[in-house]
C-alpha cells in the first residue's frame, strides 16, 4: 500500500488523510513508542561510506564551521548520554535542561534524555538569569546542561546540578555503551517546551509525549511540504517549537537530512548554507526572511531551492514578494501555536493547491478551524472574528484574530490584544504594520494603542527609520499620510516615536507587551 508521503497533491491529503495513516510510518505502536528511536537509531545503519551512515544533521555555525552529523554517530552519542544520565541517577519522569546551541552535544543530550525516559526541556542560548532561573524553578529540573562559558555565569536553585559541556565531557561520554534499549509508552511525557515570553512572566510549558511525534507529522507533510529525498533547513532555535518539532524532529522522523543553524544569526551565513547543502526544503520565521531582503546578498549564491515556508507571525507583502523572485518559489503560510499545533497551510509542494497573497492557507487535514464571533457563534465570510480550533469536542481560543473567506482561505488579522478600538472603530495592528512597512522611509515598525481622552485609544507607532532618513515633525505627517492614503481616513497612526530598535521575543517576534508596559511607565519620548 502506498504512504502518505508518496502523494503530494491538496486532493490527495483530503482524499487520503487518517489518523491510522500517520501511525503506519513508524516502527512504535499506540502503546509502545520512543522519539529517540524513531528519529534516530532505525536510521542508523542505513547508506553512507565505510560504515558512517547517512546524514542526518548539518549544522551551520555562525563562525563559518559546518558540522554533518550521520545518524549512526548521534545514534551512538545519544545512547552513550542515555547510559550516563542513568548513571548519575536520573529516572524516567525526571527533568533534563539543554541549553547548548544546535551541535552534537546538543542533539545527543536531546536523544539521549528521550531514549532514557526522562523529560528533555530545551532552554533558548540566550535567555538572561531571569528567564533561566523562572523556567528552572518551574519544571525543577535534576540537571541543566550548558557550554562551558555559560555554565560559570548561571544563577539557579541550590539543588539543581549544572553540568559544563566541552571537550572534556564529550570524550567521558565515549566510556559508555553505544547502544540503548530505550522501554517507553507512547503516552510518557518526553518533553517540556516553553513558549516565548518576557520574563516579567512565567510563559507556559507544553507538555509533549512521545506520541507527540505523531501528531506533527500533519505539520510535516502539509505545512512545510516535508517528503523523502527533501535536503531540508530550518535555522530556528531547537528551543522553540518550530526549530525543534518542525525544524529537527519531524524530517528526522522521516529520515529527511535536515539542517540547522547555530550561533548568532547571519542571513548571508545561512545564504551560504542553503547553498553548499544544496537545500530544497526551507522553513524559517517571517523575521528570517525579511533580513534575508534586508542583507542584499542573495544574487552571490546559487539554489536548489523547491519549497519554502515561513511560520511565527506574519509577513509584509513586500518581503514576500522578494522571498518569491529571489529564490523562484511561492512562499507558503503555516499557522498554529506551541499548544495546538499547525492547523492551517499553504501545502507547499502540492501543484493543485493556489497560495493567495496574504492567506494562512486552509486547514490541515482532520483538523477543524473556525472564526467566532465573542459570543462563540460563527463568522460570516470576511468577518472578523477569533481563529478557533475544535479539541476535545470544544472550541479552543488561538487568541488570534482573523477572517475567512468564501474559498475556505483563512486570513489574519493580529493577536487578539493587539487589537485597537478607537472612538468605535476596531484596527488590527499588524495591518498598520503592513502598511507602515510599504513606506520608503520606514525599516521597521510596531502598534499598539495608546490611552485618549477623546477617542479612548488612539494608535501609535514605534519606527525604526531607514539609514539617513529624516525624523522631524515633516517626516512623521509624511508617514501618517502614507497609511492614511492606504488604508481608510481614520485608520493611522495619531502618534509616532522613533526608536532605534524594536523589542522582541527571545523567537525574534516584536514584542508589542514590551512596549505596552514601556508606554503605561512612561519611558517613551512621542512625536505627534
Amino acid at each position: 500500500m502506498a504512504k502518505l508521503t508518496d502523494h503530494t497533491t491538496y486532493a490527495d491529503a483530503q482524499r487520503l488523510f487518517s489518523t491510522a495513516r500517520f501511525w503506519e510510518m513508524f516502527d512504535g505502536s499506540r502503546e509502545r513508542l520512543n522519539i529517540g528511536w524513531e528519529c534516530v537509531d532505525r536510521y542508523a545503519s542505513e547508506g553512507g561510506d565505510a560504515g558512517e551512515g547517512r546524514v542526518a544533521l548539518r549544522v551551520a555555525h555562525a563562525d563559518g564551521g559546518d558540522e554533518a552529523i550521520s545518524f549512526a554517530t548521534l545514534a551512538a552519542a545519544s545512547s552513550r548520554f542515555a547510559h550516563w544520565l542513568e548513571a548519575e541517577g536520573v529516572m524516567a519522569g525526571d527533568r533534563v535542561a539543554i541549553m547548548l546551541e544546535p551541535c552534537l552535544a546538543f542533539y545527543a543530550a536531546l536523544f539521549g534524555t528521550i531514549k532514557r525516559g526522562a523529560i528533555a526541556v530545551p532552554l533558548f542560548t540566550l535567555l538572561g538569569a531571569d528567564g533561566v532561573r523562572l523556567r528552572t524553578d518551574d519544571c525543577r529540573p535534576r540537571l541543566l546542561l550548558a557550554d562551558t562559558e555559560k555554565a560559570g555565569q548561571l544563577t539557579v536553585a541550590k539543588d539543581l546540578r549544572v553540568v559544563a559541556v566541552g571537550a572534556a565531557f564529550i570524550e567521558a561520554l565515549a566510556t559508555f555503551p553505544d547502544r540503548y534499549e530505550a522501554t517507553t509508552a507512547s503516552t510518557d511525557l518526553a518533553i517540556f517546551q516553553y513558549t516565548s515570553g518576557t520574563t516579567r512572566e512565567l510563559p507556559a510549558a507544553i507538555k509533549h509525549t512521545q506520541r507527540a511525534l505523531v501528531v506533527v507529522m500533519n505539520a510535516a507533510l502539509y505545512g512545510t511540504g516535508l517528503r523523502p529525498g527533501d535536503r531540508f533547513f530550518c535555522p530556528s532555535s531547537p528551543a522553540w517549537g518550530h526549530g525543534l518539532w518542525h525544524g529537527t524532529l519531524a524530517p528526522l522522523a522521516l529520515g529527511i537530512e535536515t539542517g540547522a543553524y547555530g550561533g548568532k544569526f547571519s542571513a548571508e551565513r545561512l545564504l551560504q548554507a542553503l547553498q553548499d547543502y544544496r537545500s530544497t526544503n526551507l522553513s524559517a520565521a517571517a523575521t528570517h526572511y525579511r533580513m534575508i531582503k534586508n542583507c542584499d546578498r542573495v544574487g552571490a549564491y546559487r539554489f536548489s531551492l523547491r519549497k519554502l515556508s515561513f511560520t511565527g507571525e506574519p509577513i509584509d507583502q513586500d518581503a514576500v514578494a522578494f522571498t518569491e523572485h529571489a529564490f523562484g518559489r511561492k512562499l507558503c503560510s503555516m499557522y498554529g501555536t506551541t499548544e495546538v499545533g499547525v492547523i492551517l497551510a499553504n501545502y507547499p509542494g502540492a501543484e493543485d493547491f493556489e497560495v493567495r497573497p496574504g492567506s494562512l492557507g486552509r486547514p490541515v487535514p482532520g483538523v477543524d478551524v473556525e472564526v467566532q464571533r465573542a459570543d462563540g457563534t460563527r463568522c460570516g465570510f470576511d468577518e472578523l472574528g477569533e481563529i478557533k480550533v475544535r479539541r476535545h469536542d470544544a472550541w479552543f481560543p488561538t487568541k488570534d484574530r482573523g477572517r475567512m473567506d468564501a474559498d475556505g482561505y483563512f486570513y489574519h488579522a493580529g493577536r487578539a490584544d493587539d487589537v485597537i478600538i478607537s472612538a468605535g472603530w476596531t484596527m488590527s495592528a499588524v495591518e498598520i504594520e503592513n502598511s507602515l512597512l510599504k513606506h520608503p522611509g520606514v525599516h521597521a515598525a510596531a502598534v499598539i494603542g495608546v490611552p485618549d481622552p477623546l477617542r479612548g485609544l488612539v494608535v501609535k507607532a514605534f519606527v525604526v527609520p531607514g539609514p539617513g532618513r529624516p525624523t522631524d515633525a515633516a517626516a512623521i505627517a509624511d508617514i501618517q499620510n502614507f497609511v492614511r492614503g492606504r488604508l481608510s481616513q481614520h485608520e493611522f497612526p495619531r502618534v509616532i516615536a522613533f526608536v532605534d530598535d524594536l523589542p522582541r521575543t527571545p523567537a525574534g517576534k516584536i514584542n508589542r507587551k514590551a512596549l505596552r508596559d514601556a508606554e503605561a511607565a512612561g519611558s517613551h519620548t512621542e512625536q505627534a
